[in-house]
């Protein structure tokens, strides 16, 4: 079921540390299990300068397709997070730290896992959000190796994003 809503978007970190309002990313499809959405890089970027995401909004994951300047795709960038609805117009999303990169020819690289043991060592996550973000990576890795990753693909390439 899609809603019609003025949803507010933020994105908070721990390392670095801040939260900040996505208002400039478009929101293309909400329903009760994702968030669609397009953007542009908020500082440019050398390698990519804009995007589409998927909020798994059940899943604990954030599934994004970098876009090279020229159109091409980059690679498939999948956050760790977690959701935090303040009423039904406000998500913010916390990044868990861990990261999965998946290239278009398949291979994939999982990135900051020293920033989450650097967050758990000083106290800026707790165990439960560190035991969270490693479970959500070995579903993602386990996707992969089993080639469902394709599952979550699926949502955004449907929609043309």
């Amino acid at each position: 079921m899609e809603k019609a809503s003025e949803l507010k978007l933020f994105r908070k970190r721990y390392i670095p540390a801040g939260c900040i309002p996505l208002k400039d990313d478009v929101i293309v499809e909400q329903t009760d299990d994702y968030i669609l959405t397009t953007w542009h890089t908020i500082n440019p970027k050398t390698a990519f300068d804009h995007g589409s995401s998927c909020y798994l909004l059940n899943e604990g994951v954030k599934i994004s397709k970098f876009y090279r300047h020229d159109g091409s795709l980059l690679y498939w960038y999948c956050d760790i997070v977690e959701y935090d609805w303040t009423g039904e117009d406000t998500l913010t999303v916390t990044d868990l730290l861990a990261d999965m990169i998946v290239y278009p020819d398949g291979h994939m690289k999982v990135v900051d896992l020293d920033e989450l043991a650097e967050a758990l060592e000083k106290g800026l996550i707790t165990q439960r959000q560190a035991t969270t973000a490693l479970r959500c990576l070995n579903n993602l890795l386990t996707m992969l190796y089993r080639d469902k990753f394709d599952r979550f693909q699926a949502i955004l390439n449907g929609k043309g994003l």
